[in-house]
This record gives structure tokens, C-alpha cells and sequence, in this order.
């Protein structure tokens, strides 16, 4: 029960924020201006549409899970009212659980607010809304989730600059990890090949939650693919959650 309870004001303090209002005009600005584009290119309008529309809600969405999340513990630090908080009778892992499924709900919001978007001016061109649209939203949501459990853990220990750019930083590369690892085995070093494995395994492999490109080009999807995916995200958002409330647990705010 508090955990819902600070879910919700959690809720309603991230509404307020007014990077979010802008990021999400920015994103629905994008979503309609994918018609305008796809009249001055040549080929399928369709698919110029499908992948603007589904690219705006995936950096959007993530951009909103980054700079909204580094801030649900780190803004209650730097502003003291963590002291309150913790003299409260709350336990702190309810805490966390709590600012965490708040900013998922926010995220769940603006995500909708998106795709009704995006949905609306695929009707209005006179396209079909197919299941692996809705498939290919599914996983940017999941990977919503795994950047914003990576934003929490970092705001527990650092600053929320800092947990930006740490966050930002395994973004990217968790969108790059095949890539290094087959880098670093075309090196054939040794310890470039360790590295770069360890990587793989530990840091979160974000391509997982990627299928934008089969959905443009109707490429078949194996449903077993999205439900492993989404099953490892799930996983590795409870292992980062985990690591989260460890870290949080054995901070000294005194």
C-alpha cells in the first residue's frame, strides 16, 4: 500500500515537470511531421511514416525515462527532504519501488499519448495498424523500463548530472554490444575478447528490445523472440532494482 501511495505522488510531482511537456510536444511534433517527410522522398510513404513514428517514441520515451528518473532519488538528496522521508515509517526499498513504478507510470502515460499519436496519423493516410506495431511499442516500453531502473540505481549513489551521462552512456552502448563484441573478436586480443564478453553479459543488451526495422520492412517476427526479450527485460530491470535498493539500504544520510 505505501508503495502505491508513493507511486502516485510520485506521479503527480513528475507531471508537473516541464521537461516533460516539451519532450513530448517534440515527440508528437515529429510523429506528425512524418507525413510532410514522406511526400518528398521516393518509395513507400507508409514505411517513412512507420519508422519516423516508431524512432520519435522510442527517443522520446527514453529521453523522458533519463531525465525524469535521474531524478527521483537525487533530487531528494540534494534537497535534504530524504531526511524526512527515511524518519518516516517507510522502508527505504519501499521508497524506491515506489518512485520507480510512478515514473513507469508517467512513462505509460506519455507512451500513450505517443502512440495515439502516432495511430491517428497512420488512419488518416489510410494505413493499417498492424500487430507488429503493437509488438514493436511493447518492447520500446520494456526498454523504457530497463533505462529507467538503470537511471534509478545511479541517482541512489551520484549526482543527477552524473547520472545522466552514466546513464546515457550505457544507452549507447547498450545499443552497440554485438557490435563491439565481434570488434573484439576480429582483434583476436585476448583480453579485448574478455572485456568485451564481460560487457555483453553484464550491461544490458538493448537491441534485444529493437525490431523498428522488421516492422518498416514487414519482415516476419518470431513470437518466441518477443516473449524471451521481454521476459529478459524483466530480469535484468529485477537484478538492476536489486543492486538498487542494496546500494540505497547501506547510504548513510546522517
Amino acid at each position: 500500500m505505501k508503495i502505491v501511495v508513493i507511486a502516485l505522488n510520485t506521479f503527480r510531482e513528475t507531471v508537473r515537470e516541464k521537461v516533460l511537456y516539451n519532450l513530448l510536444f517534440f515527440a508528437l511534433l515529429m510523429i506528425g511531421s512524418s507525413v510532410l517527410l514522406s511526400t518528398l522522398t521516393i518509395g513507400e510513404q507508409s514505411k517513412i511514416i512507420m519508422d519516423i513514428g516508431l524512432a520519435s517514441i522510442n527517443i522520446f520515451g527514453i529521453l523522458i525515462a533519463i531525465f525524469v528518473g535521474i531524478g527521483l532519488v537525487s533530487k531528494e538528496i540534494e534537497k535534504k527532504t530524504i531526511y524526512t522521508i527515511i524518519s518516516k515509517p517507510i522502508y527505504r526499498y519501499q521508497f524506491l519501488l515506489g518512485k520507480y513504478l510512478g515514473l513507469l507510470i508517467t512513462l505509460f502515460v506519455n507512451t500513450s499519448i505517443m502512440v495515439i499519436g502516432f495511430f491517428a496519423v497512420l488512419l488518416i493516410m489510410s494505413y493499417n495498424i498492424t500487430p507488429d506495431m503493437i509488438k514493436a511499442i511493447l518492447l520500446i516500453y520494456v526498454e523504457m523500463m530497463v533505462v529507467t531502473a538503470v537511471a534509478l540505481m545511479f541517482s541512489t549513489f551520484t549526482t543527477s548530472a552524473l547520472s545522466a551521462i552514466f546513464t546515457i552512456s550505457i544507452y549507447v552502448i547498450g545499443h552497440l554490444l554485438g557490435d563491439l563484441k565481434a570488434f573484439a573478436a576480429k582483434l583476436g586480443n585476448p583480453v579485448m575478447v574478455f572485456m568485451m564478453d564481460a560487457l555483453y553479459y553484464i550491461l544490458p543488451n538493448l537491441e534485444n528490445f529493437n525490431i523498428k526495422g522488421e516492422v518498416v520492412h514487414n519482415i516476419a517476427l518470431d513470437p518466441s523472440f518477443i516473449v524471451m526479450s521481454v521476459l529478459y527485460g524483466l530480469l535484468y530491470i529485477t537484478m538492476i532494482l536489486l543492486s538498487s535498493v542494496i546500494i540505497f539500504q547501506r547510504r548513510d544520510f546522517k
